[in-house]
């Protein structure tokens, strides 16, 4: 099984791991569209997140705001509360912890808790100083975090009234990019960058199958590709099980060479990654 155990220059195996990641959702919310209020405090919480690990998460991605359709947006002093009793608890167990934040001052007190990782759903254009504050802190490895770096077109309330484009998959792609230049200039490294697609955000559900389709675009930035399809409504929408679909486009992401899945069910994201692998590895090239 891939994980993201220590490598021998120090870093967490998160850019050149040969299978795709599993990185299990851990929502310390009331709200979340999924599974808002089942962790919201922080011993179920951190709970969870041991659970995710034991089934097979090489990452959990801990998160105290909701960015379902319409959430409203939480304090920095609640989202705090929320985050970091479970971040410093995970990581003293040696769990490779995500932070999903949009705000500067959570990613750093969370980093310096033991977090490795920030998932900025915003690419930084939530917080102007998102950037800069990633370039400039340290993980406990020594290294600047890995930053994982969305397409994103606006806050939760008014996201799905920015779902224009003229070709979604190639739009998005160049968005994403212009931000991860900006990301750059702020002084945070290629090689601790991520990037997300956006699944479910300003894009419709046709949209979303669109840039899923459209792998070339998404790989375009030459960067590791984090794809976050879980239980969102347009794999709802199919008419089957949540968790059944979003196994299938886990195999599908690691058919196509995806450095991580971020997913609420662990088990069957795991077996599908690795048929997923095993077939990339088949392909007669």
């Amino acid at each position: 099984m891939a994980t993201a155990s220590r490598r021998p220059d120090g870093l967490p195996a998160h850019l050149d791991v040969e299978e795709t990641l599993v990185m299990g959702v851990l929502n310390v919310t009331p709200d979340s569209f999924s599974d808002g209020g089942e962790h919201d405090d922080a011993p179920a919480a951190v709970a969870h997140g041991r659970r995710l690990v034991a089934q097979g998460a090489a990452i959990v991605d801990v998160g105290g705001e909701s960015t379902r359709p319409g959430a409203p947006r939480v304090d920095e002093e609640e989202e705090l509360r929320r985050v970091l009793p479970v971040v410093s608890a995970l990581a003293a167990d040696d769990v490779v912890v995500s932070v999903d934040t949009m705000r500067a001052t959570v990613a750093a007190a969370s980093i310096e808790a033991g977090a490795l990782i920030v998932n900025d759903v915003s690419a930084g254009r939530a917080d102007v100083d998102m950037g800069r504050e990633a370039a400039r802190l340290r993980t406990r490895l020594g290294t600047p975090p890995v930053f994982i770096a969305m397409h994103w077109r606006g806050h939760s309330d008014v996201m799905n009234e920015l779902a224009v484009y003229e070709d979604v998959a190639r739009d998005s792609a160049a968005e994403l990019a212009e931000r991860l230049d900006a990301l750059r200039e702020a002084g945070v490294e290629d090689r601790f960058l991520a990037v997300d697609p956006g699944l479910g955000f300003s894009k419709t559900g046709e949209q979303n199958w669109d840039v899923l389709g459209d792998w070339e675009a998404l790989a375009s930035h030459r960067l590791p590709i984090l794809v976050g399809a879980s239980r969102k409504r347009f794999v709802g929408a199919l008419g089957v099980d949540r968790d059944q679909a979003t196994a299938a486009i886990s195999a599908y992401s690691a058919e196509h060479g995806a450095w991580a899945v971020r997913v609420h069910e662990v088990p069957p994201s795991l077996a599908a990654v690795r048929v997923g692998h095993r077939l990339r590895r088949s392909v007669r090239r």
